[in-house]
């Protein structure tokens, strides 16, 4: 009978390594994916920085050519 026991003890103890195994590789996958959803979204935020600065280089050109232009005007 103690044979039956460590052998159910045994199998108990892979079944439990096994379920642990699986939920550990899940939730890696999880967080894999998470690492690639956050680095997508600092891509985007670092390129919607980019743009906006340009933009803004952009946009003090032209308000400095238009406030010059203004000024003439009047």
């Amino acid at each position: 009978m103690l044979s039956a026991s460590r052998g159910q003890a045994r199998l108990v103890v892979v079944a439990t390594s096994i379920s642990l195994l699986g939920v550990a590789a899940a939730g890696c996958s999880t967080t894999q994916e998470k690492a690639e959803t956050q680095q997508a979204r600092a891509e985007h935020i670092l390129q919607a920085r980019e743009e906006r600065q340009e933009a803004k280089k952009k946009g003090k050109h032209g308000k400095s050519s238009k406030n010059k232009k203004g000024g003439e005007q009047q």
